[in-house]
């Protein structure tokens, strides 16, 4: 077995990417969108006589010049239906190579459920893992529609029926710098978390292609905007970002009929698997009954191990 670090290119690690229809923090430009804000990152491919069996890429940290953390968020990306075993030998590998001087701490967060499939029974279990919602965009629109949640799909009908006009946003950054601006005031009133917002121009326009990259929809009620959601895609996947309504917007169910057209328009760009992301039924019970109601699997993800 052999561990390959920063010898690929992205056109060769777009093509497995998007083969394995993996998540967002294993995407080249996800990288190299948080390198130019400053994080350093690591990328590997792990082979087997030749064969690709993994990719890797890893966020780092530093602490002083003594200690460094290097995580590998929602991966590897098994490219090779592997073994508890097998996929432990590529996590040994990837522990034992990783070039990096000094202490250091590796964390894995793998992009599966926990299971004895896992093959991190030797690593330590240090966090929980977080849930998302995966919506499998391979199905006709009316496989979708009828997957829906009674009360979801009652409230799309009602967003149909209304005023509201759907308005696709470009990638130009004053198109969509308004939305940005409405999740970092919403970010600190509800006291979330999230990407760094400069990572999201880097994002953009990572890519010759901007809408290869991101999906942003508008919703308007005359000349106001009341709702918008911002998606970013990475290969034949998408995941849900931003989202953003005002009280006007919740009244009239604008979200459901901005996602429903947006996945529309993510099925017409070839995308397979939209990850709706994070649902917490505790904090955030509204939210997460929004993206449940989609009729999406709820994924359980293992945890982060050390």
């Amino acid at each position: 077995m052999k561990v390959q670090w920063e010898s690929l290119n992205s056109a060769t690690w777009d093509a497995a990417h998007t083969q394995a229809c993996a998540p967002l923090q294993q995407d080249w430009a996800y990288g190299a969108s948080m390198q130019m804000i400053g994080v350093n990152v690591l990328r590997a491919m792990v082979e087997d006589n030749g064969t690709p069996l993994a990719l890797a890429q890893f966020i780092l940290r530093r602490w002083g010049s003594v200690l460094s953390m290097a995580l590998c968020s929602r991966g590897p990306v098994w490219l090779q239906a592997l073994s508890a075993k097998d996929k432990a030998h590529v996590h040994t590998h990837l522990r034992k190579s990783l070039p990096l001087k000094g202490l250091r701490m590796v964390l894995i967060t793998p992009e599966e459920e926990r299971s004895d499939n896992l093959g991190l029974s030797p690593w330590r279990r240090v966090m929980t893992g977080s849930a998302t919602v995966m919506l499998d965009l391979k199905q006709s629109p009316q496989a979708l529609r009828a997957g829906l949640d009674a009360k979801w799909r009652n409230r799309l009908v009602a967003a149909e029926a209304s005023e509201v006009k759907v308005q696709r946003m470009g990638s130009n950054p004053g198109q969509y710098r308004w939305l940005l601006d409405q999740e970092e005031a919403q970010r600190q009133q509800r006291g979330f978390a999230g990407l760094p917002l400069p990572f999201f121009d880097a994002y953009i326009l990572s890519r010759k292609q901007p809408d290869k990259t991101v999906l942003t929809l508008r919703a308007d009620l005359g000349r106001e905007r009341v709702a918008a959601m911002m998606f970013l895609l990475h290969g034949q996947a998408a995941t849900y970002q931003v989202g953003w309504s005002n009280e006007q917007g919740r009244q009239l169910n604008a979200h459901n009929l901005l996602l429903w057209q947006a996945i529309a328009a993510l099925q017409q760009r070839g995308i397979q698997v939209l990850d709706m992301g994070g649902v917490n039924t505790a904090r955030s019970a509204g939210i997460a009954r929004f993206k449940i109601g989609t009729g999406g699997e709820v994924l359980q993800l293992a945890g982060t191990y050390m």
